[in-house]
């Protein structure tokens, strides 16, 4: 009989240390209430030898190991919770560096902009020279067209074929033209005003050919740069109306959201550890409430069989 009760003492001992660990862990005031009272119980029964052994037995396999069962639940469920926490903050983490190359980017594009419209205007000035007879020096650099390549892919906007050839379209009568590069009379007359000041405004693109946009400065008048011809024409802005985008950047609101969110997740980690559901609370209340009044002297336990179980309905966790 007594290596029976040493037995039993010693489980009991090893169930409560797995409540005690769990106690610790959720650092819930009404679980560690819980390891107390299953502590207490088991004390009572080393003081109290007269008492059926076997009722300890009884009421952990009843009642501690089911809400041992039900506390591991909830641990396996937060652990998978800080997992996808964990795993959303390191893609944040890559969407933001991804985010800052982009805006390190555009402000290569931006500053790439101002230099690229210093080219044209000397370039317009100098096929002025070329049509006026001043002067028998190339117009456009070698590399004219590799502002376009470098920066369609990501910052031109896409246009139909229909529209390229719309654009591009011009009458032989309204241009001047020689071997260097053809350009609209009536824009050049603006181009002479205006002292050869524009401002890059966009870029379109359709398939592997690329439009420059252009505005003269301090007028709202438009005109597109066709590299591939050295075109420039006269543009209607209603024609590209649909297509065009400001480059607005959005990516440091997006980048400070983002900061934002990881900081919290980081900071609420523990509590994504060690949370217990609210709706779990009340009934962990009652279990305790429970066990507090047991009578083992009197209690037939043959009579509570499965009670926590029924309590602790956790088939949803």
């Amino acid at each position: 009989m007594d290596d029976s009760r040493n037995i039993i003492f010693k489980n009991s001992a090893r169930i409560i240390t797995k409540l005690q660990l769990l106690s610790v862990f959720f650092e819930d005031e009404t679980v560690y209430k819980i390891y107390i009272r299953t502590q207490v119980i088991q004390k009572l029964f080393e003081n109290n030898p007269d008492l059926d052994i076997h009722k300890l037995d009884l009421f952990h396999l009843q009642y501690t190991e089911s809400v041992i069962e039900l506390l591991r639940k909830i641990k396996r469920g937060n652990e998978k919770n800080v997992s996808i926490a964990q795993d959303e903050i390191i893609y944040n983490e890559e969407l933001i560096q991804k985010i800052r190359e982009t805006v390190r980017t555009e402000e290569n594009f931006e500053n790439a902009k101002q230099a690229r419209a210093a080219v044209i205007n000397k370039s317009l000035y100098q096929l002025f020279q070329n049509l006026s007879g001043y002067s028998a020096l190339p117009p456009f650099p070698k590399d004219i067209a590799a502002f376009s390549e470098k920066y369609a892919k990501e910052f031109f906007h896409e246009i139909s074929p229909a529209l390229l050839y719309e654009l591009t379209e011009f009458d032989p009568a309204e241009v001047y033209k020689n071997g260097y590069g053809i350009i609209e009379k009536k824009l050049l007359g603006w181009q002479c005003k205006q002292e050869f000041k524009n401002v890059f405004v966009c870029g379109l693109k359709c398939v592997e050919s690329e439009i420059e946009v252009y505005k003269l400065q301090e007028t709202d008048d438009y005109f597109i740069f066709y590299p591939e011809r050295n075109l420039f024409l006269d543009l209607a802005f209603s024609k590209i109306e649909s297509v065009y985008a400001p480059t607005l950047s959005k990516q440091e609101k997006v980048i400070r959201e983002l900061s934002e969110r990881n900081a919290t997740l980081k900071n609420s980690m523990n509590d994504i550890k060690t949370s217990i559901p609210a709706e779990i609370k009340p009934l962990l209340n009652d279990y305790y409430q429970k066990i507090n009044t047991l009578d083992f002297i009197n209690d037939d336990f043959d009579i509570q069989a499965n009670i926590l179980k029924t309590m602790l309905n956790t088939d949803g966790l």
